[in-house]
């Protein structure tokens, strides 16, 4: 099939149809039609009409990338800000991922940092509603390049803009083509292919799946991806939102069908972190993985990271197909009452730029860029395939814990989801303390 040249023909092929947060038609109007289509950056990455023009001083930054890989880019886009705003520095205050998600709403509640990384979504409108976070509409209105169709997902629900986006990247399932090429494997289709293809594995001495959920929110994602095969998209969103009961048969189905894929995840999954289940997979001793693309934060810059490739969940149910994805939008925030508001401002006008976002992407290949103007003719073949999967996204979820509640998707889901991997048998009774418990917070 030929590519779409112009959004006219690309709606006309795709009728557009509703995502969290953004429409495949937004979708269209941001990164994904410029590295669907090869097209250079069209837009400045240019901060004129940004606030805090007159800023100085120091500026607090709570960082929730503890990891090398995004660390090292997040401070790399830190110090061109600095060399580029003389008077302005940013002392990054980084605390590692889960902790900092744990700990976020006594965080906020508490003398947060001037700013912080977050997510886009459910779980940014949360803490607006509370009034725990700044508004941030006179920097998202003065950043050329972000595409409309985040607005949503970057907003309360009056309407004020409190996220500015920075990266997302897919949930998929990853492999290694050499791993696959020396075995003769190849891309399944189907869930009966798939578990045929991890028959095939385990029979060569491998763990079909890399499988993690040391800290109660990795295996979230292999829920949602089968919510999306057997139910689809907008029952999952509105279960996520509260609206349907989790003892249903729908979702017992859903949790029906990962007791029978469980064999063919690595065993003591609740004692291993993610970064440890992705080397397992870069080792050679996993055959895939599903996790977002972050996972290639574990493989090396180069041929590692070049020998990686992946694929979309195979089809559950052929009336439903495997059209909807995850694709989390992390960005960064405002606290409510930031001691130095104008120096804030001006470093998040700056890191939605292109120009901030080209280093973000370039230090971490394995994110894109949310900017219209990011220069894609430097992405990897990795990072252009996750441009090319997200384009063909017919619906796009953002994650469990940024589509619902936080206080539901930590408190509840979290523990929930590993009592199902030590005790899969247990499901019934499990998901009656999900729903009585839901019903409990979403009443609140």
């Amino acid at each position: 099939m030929s590519r779409p040249q112009t959004e006219a023909e690309y709606l006309a092929r795709f009728p557009s149809a509703p995502v969290s947060g953004f429409s495949r038609r937004t979708l269209l109007g941001g990164a994904l039609a410029l590295g669907a289509l090869g097209l250079s950056a069209c837009t400045s990455g240019g901060t004129s009409t940004i606030p805090g023009a007159a800023a100085s001083g120091e500026i607090t930054f709570g960082n929730n990338q503890a990891d090398p890989v995004p660390k090292a880019a997040i401070e790399a886009v830190a110090k061109a800000f600095q060399d580029a705003n003389a008077g302005l520095t940013v002392k990054m205050n980084t605390v590692a991922h889960t902790t900092f998600q744990e700990n976020i709403n006594n965080y906020l509640q508490g003398s947060p940092d001037d700013a912080f990384g977050w997510f886009a979504g459910y779980r940014a409108r949360f803490f607006a509603s509370k009034n725990l976070v700044g508004d941030l509409s006179d920097v998202y209105n003065g950043i050329q390049g972000i595409p409309e169709g985040l607005k949503k997902a970057c907003s309360t629900e009056d309407g004020k803009q409190i996220v500015i986006p920075a990266t997302y990247y897919p949930w998929v399932v990853l492999y290694r083509k050499s791993v696959w090429e020396e075995n003769g494997y190849t891309v399944p289709k189907t869930i009966d292919e798939f578990k045929a293809l991890g028959d095939k594995m385990k029979g060569k001495g491998l763990a079909p799946l890399a499988f993690a959920d040391k800290d109660g929110w990795e295996a979230m994602g292999t829920f949602d991806i089968l919510n999306l095969r057997v139910n689809g998209y907008d029952y999952h969103i509105n279960l996520m939102a509260g609206k349907e009961d989790w003892t249903s048969d729908k979702v017992a189905k859903v949790f029906d069908l990962w007791k029978g894929l469980l064999p063919y995840h690595q065993t003591d999954a609740l004692g291993r972190s993610w970064q440890e289940a992705a080397q397992a997979l870069q080792k050679g001793q996993a055959g895939m993985y599903y996790l977002g693309t972050f996972a290639a934060q574990q493989f090396a810059k180069g041929a590692e990271q070049d020998d990686l490739d992946f694929f979309v969940f195979p089809e559950v149910d052929s009336t439903i197909g495997t059209g909807a994805i995850e694709a989390p939008t992390d960005g960064y925030m405002m606290s409510r009452r930031p001691k130095n508001e104008a120096g804030a401002k001006k470093w998040l006008g700056y890191l939605g730029t292109a120009d901030a976002q080209n280093i973000l992407v370039q230090a971490d290949p394995s994110v894109i860029a949310t900017s219209q103007g990011a220069d894609v003719t430097k992405y990897t073949d990795l990072q252009n395939k996750m441009l090319a999967v997200l384009k063909d996204a017919k619906e796009v979820a953002l994650f469990l814990d940024r589509d619902s509640r936080p206080d539901f998707a930590s408190t509840v889901m979290g523990p929930a989801i590993q009592s199902f991997i030590k005790n899969p048998d247990d499901i019934t009774s499990i998901l009656k303390n999900v729903e009585a418990q839901k019903k409990s917070i979403f009443a609140s």
